[in-house]
């Protein structure tokens, strides 16, 4: 089959986030199917962003076509990045003669964040009279309506929650990251026999090849090593959804307890956090900038527990969570503090550590407490939980395989 993937922040390896198109396609390769990704030049979520010398430029990775559209910068969530999002489905749109004359798709698949690419996905399935899917890795308009506080009724919204509602009756089959979406999904329209469910995955070779994190970043942490009797670590994104205040309130009340707090990431919070840092004289906290996603297994393996937490938004993550994060840490084998109240709970599931209310500094703090007195064999039987749960259940090259047989799949 020849298949296109239109995902606006779709990276690769070595350009970083997000991985699952670039893993998946890998996988259909194998297969001997021929891939085509379009995205965005732009994206606040990569760690490197391609170079443009043309509003479209076609490249290379791995076997796999992409197709970059010029787009402008912008902050993670200002103005600027509606702009970007508006002016990637309009050129996609113009673009959609050359990608047909290139070659003829069996399969479309419109799988960003936001849902406007199914404009652009419909025309091109129906000139090549392709089957056409929608994959879901949020729900928009939901998401900017319950976590950025915007009224059903504002134009941003009315816009997003018509593509919503279109991608689910135009769309032959739906696929779902998260696992509670169906009800939603067919009161905006999808038909039951439509939906499917394909969480996040891992990549097992990067947890068999991976790269050592740079040698003055082992320094640091080994001399925190030295002084502390255990490590406590966050890695992701510095954003408000991943309850870093919180991850700060609890390290103020362990101020007294030998238990280092370190942070690995980037974003718009960073200089946030290392103000109150600073200024609240948390000495026993350490912000690091973020490590290539190769270094993640090394780097992980640095520390005793890891901390994962969400703001106290259960209207929003009722549908379910499937982020990758909890997958990389399972796959460290390390005990995780998940502070959460979703409609599922994978730390819960795998028993790989201690799940607790989001957004209660002090539920978090006698957490980290009770975890960090046991012995080291107690921590490593939780640790080994999670990482059999993930080998069991996220590995992408079966979740890759899923997806093959959903679209397959004939519906009666």
């Amino acid at each position: 089959m020849n298949i296109l993937l239109i995902n606006h922040y779709a990276g690769s390896d070595t350009l970083g986030m997000e991985y699952r198109p670039y893993y998946f396609a890998k996988e259909w390769i194998k297969q001997g199917h021929t891939v085509s990704i379009v995205a965005a030049s732009y994206s606040h979520i990569r760690s490197v962003n391609p170079e443009m010398s043309a509003k479209y430029v076609f490249e290379d990775i791995d076997g796999i076509e992409y197709l970059w559209i010029r787009t402008p910068k912008y902050q993670s969530n200002s103005p600027k990045r509606f702009i970007n999002m508006l002016i990637f489905i309009y050129r996609l749109c113009r673009v959609i003669s050359i990608l047909l004359k290139r070659r003829k798709f069996d399969v479309v698949i419109a799988s960003s964040t936001y849902p406007l690419d199914i404009f652009p996905a419909k025309k091109i399935a129906k000139k090549s009279k392709a089957q056409l899917l929608f994959e879901v890795h949020d729900l928009w308009p939901l998401s900017p309506m319950e976590l950025g506080g915007y009224s059903k009724w504002h134009p941003f919204i009315m816009l997003m929650q018509y593509a919503e509602n279109t991608a689910y009756r135009v769309s032959d089959k739906v696929i779902s990251m998260l696992p509670k979406t169906k009800e939603h999904m067919m009161a905006h329209g999808l038909k039951e026999e439509k939906w499917f469910f394909i969480p996040n995955g891992i990549n097992l070779s990067e947890w068999k090849d991976f790269e050592a994190i740079p040698e003055d970043v082992k320094i640091k942490l080994n001399s925190i090593r030295e002084k502390y009797k255990r490590i406590v670590a966050y890695t992701g994104t510095y954003g408000l959804a991943n309850a870093l205040d919180t991850y700060l309130d609890a390290a103020k009340l362990l101020k007294d307890d030998s238990i280092a707090f370190v942070l690995f990431g980037k974003g718009p919070m960073k200089q946030n956090l290392k103000n109150r840092v600073n200024n609240e004289l948390l000495e026993h906290v350490y912000i690091f900038d973020n490590v290539p996603k190769r270094s993640i297994p090394h780097l992980l393996s640095f520390f005793d527990l890891l901390y994962i937490g969400w703001k106290d938004q259960f209207q929003l993550y009722r549908f379910g969570i499937s982020p990758n994060k909890i997958m990389d840490y399972m796959m460290s084998a390390k005990p995780i503090i998940h502070a959460v109240k979703a409609g599922n709970d994978m730390v819960a599931d795998a028993k790989c550590g201690l799940s607790i209310e989001p957004e209660n500094p002090t539920a978090l703090a006698q957490a980290i407490k009770t975890l960090s007195l046991l012995s080291d064999e107690t921590l490593a039987a939780y640790g080994e939980n999670g990482r059999n749960y993930v080998l069991a259940n996220h590995v992408n090259s079966i979740l890759a395989n899923q997806f093959i047989a959903v679209i397959q799949k004939q519906l009666i």
